[in-house]
């Protein structure tokens, strides 16, 4: 399996080593107590939203004449044409550092520590089975973030009413074979466990973590019109989100449209319908409809449909987790979360709402150049987005149980959830959602089903394999050029792609995904000291050495990046 499953005895025979791997790691770091002041809104410099990796020089080499004559360009990933309707188009930014004077200094000064020396304090034993611990379950089942938030509230509150209105978390990872996940008392929480591409370069899990992603519905779309839970009405009702995010139609099983009352197949009758067919073109007069107790919201104008939008009231819940190794020695998904992730959206905002954000964007780029952006929002209630969203965070502390991210921590997110081409309605896994065709249709959580023996998906507009393209044109197949591993898998000593390992990573993308155990091990390390440190506002990407030439630590007003040859991510 790519992940460890969770079972309870798992989780009691795991606490049992929690003080064992606590002695372990004393000795590295000096104990920070967490205070109130922590989570006030502030922060250390004026632009956390300009991440980390756009401060890399993609210039690889240069010639006698000083000019470059190779570059890797990982820009396009995320700086793209975009999708409608994200009309954003910021291809530009791959040829340019478009950032304001007080972005111009790179504030992430862990890409340029030299922690080699801390991490070979770290035994590979006392790594690994610090990384088993799980840190969301306690041994009794129980959400360990939860209590934490109860017993501490004072600690995290930041609007002055001592209790905690943030997020609370309420997903188990017990998820069936349809991809539901469940309470311990077998009732549904709502959440629904999808698989899907990875996005090319850091969510790689070869360049240091495993995530999974998670959906759920506003109530509304999970009940019949009686005002109940019904599954089979929130599963259409979600097979009718993918067919309007993807814009394609979506298999279901077999549903009765006249109980439903709405024609899901467009086929002109109600009888029995075996897929929703995606036709939406309100200005020619083709709409389509949720099912049960949302029709009826969707018809009042309290809930709306729109191709690439998610209705309002969806969430999204995303774990981040350590690098662990089975019993065959494969890498898989550690039962110790780095971060918990969770994304609501809050608001509808129109086609027309989402050009105007584009086009003040693109006006503030060209017009106000220096002008740093408003972080909306606090630590315990997430930052905001123009679209609609609230983003928020939870993160190690420095004994390794999870504690609300600060105000800055939570302000990164706004960089690569609001003003990218890459995005759909600001997210970007739920576009790269497995395909109907694999296993439990894509509605499935790592842990049921391993990556090994994925095809590798193919581009939009060139039909060229999506990552053989990336690796193509930034060989190490990470941000920061400094994943030589992936490098000497698939190209040799001169460069030259090995066509033998391109050929296995059509068929079986986990040869690209998956770090061999050696650096697996080393990346756990490298990410534990910054956990000691807790020093995440300068950084999070573990790193097995300090970066020079691959990062600028200033960038001059102008400066180009040496990429003369924009791509495009879809």
């Amino acid at each position: 399996m790519f992940f460890s499953t969770r079972h309870l005895l798992e989780h009691k025979r795991s606490l049992l080593t929690l003080s064992l791997i606590s002695l372990c790691f004393s000795a590295h770091a000096e104990h920070l107590d967490l205070n109130k002041d922590m989570f006030v809104n502030r922060l250390s410099h004026p632009t956390p939203y300009i991440p980390a990796q756009c401060y890399v020089n993609p210039v690889v080499s240069k010639g006698e004449n000083g000019q470059s004559n190779e570059v890797a360009n990982a820009c396009y990933a995320c700086h793209t044409n975009s999708k409608g309707p994200n009309v954003l188009n910021d291809i530009d930014s791959q040829v340019e550092y478009n950032f304001p004077e007080a972005g111009m200094h790179n504030p992430w000064d862990n890409l340029f520590s030299d922690n080699r020396e801390k991490v070979k304090q770290i035994s590979d034993e006392d790594i690994m089975a610090y990384v088993k611990q799980d840190n969301y379950f306690d041994a009794d089942g129980n959400i360990i973030l939860n209590e934490r938030l109860r017993n501490q509230a004072s600690t995290f509150d930041s609007n002055g009413n001592d209790q905690w209105d943030g997020y609370k978390a309420d997903i188990y990872f017990n998820f069936d074979n349809k991809g539901f996940d469940h309470k311990p008392d077998g009732s549904f929480t709502g959440w629904r466990s999808y698989a899907y591409y990875p996005l090319v370069g850091g969510f790689m899990p070869t360049n240091g973590a495993t995530d999974d992603v998670s959906i759920r519905l506003a109530d509304p779309l999970r009940k019949n019109k009686q005002g109940e839970f019904d599954q089979e009405i929130y599963t259409i009702n979600l097979a009718i989100v993918e067919a309007l995010i993807l814009e394609k139609d979506i298999p279901i099983s077999p549903a009765d449209e006249t109980k439903l009352g709405v024609d899901l197949d467009k086929d002109g009758e109600l009888t029995t319908a075996s897929l929703i067919k995606y036709d939406w073109a309100p200005l020619q007069q083709r709409f389509m409809s949720y099912v049960g107790e949302a029709a009826d919201l969707l018809k009042q104008g309290k809930l709306h449909l729109a191709a690439k939008m998610f209705p309002e009231g969806t969430e999204f819940v995303h774990s981040v987790r350590y690098l662990d190794i089975d019993e065959n020695d494969q890498v898989t998904m550690a039962p110790r979360m780095k971060e918990l992730r969770y994304a609501k959206k809050r608001a509808w905002k129109t086609y027309y709402d989402f050009e105007v954000i584009s086009e003040d964007e693109i006006k503030e780029r060209h017009d106000f150049p220096d002008r740093t952006k408003q972080i909306r929002g606090s630590a315990e209630e997430g930052v905001r987005v123009l679209q609609g969203w609230t983003y928020q965070g939870f993160i190690e502390d420095q004994q390794g149980d999870l504690r609300p991210q600060t105000y800055e921590e939570q302000a990164s997110c706004t960089g690569c959830h609001s003003a990218t081409g890459i995005l759909m309605d600001t997210n970007i896994s739920f576009y790269r959602k497995m395909p109907t065709s694999s296993f439990q249709q894509g509605w499935y959580h790592w842990d049921q089903r391993s990556m090994h023996g994925t095809p590798e998906p193919k581009r939009e507009s060139d039909g060229e394999y999506e990552y053989s393209y990336y690796l193509k044109n930034n060989p190490t197949g990470d941000e920061f050029r400094s994943n030589q591993e992936v490098k000497q898998r698939f190209f040799d000593k001169k460069g030259k792609p090995r066509a033998e390992m391109f050929e296995r990573l059509h068929n079986d993308i986990s040869l690209l995904m998956l770090p061999s155990k050696e650096r697996a091990i080393a990346l756990n390390k490298a990410y534990k000291v910054i956990v000691e440190a807790q020093s995440y506002i300068k950084g999070k990407t573990p790193l097995l050495e300090p970066l020079t030439d691959e990062v600028f630590k200033d960038i001059k007003p102008g400066q180009e990046t040496g990429i003369t040859n924009p791509l495009s991510a879809f």
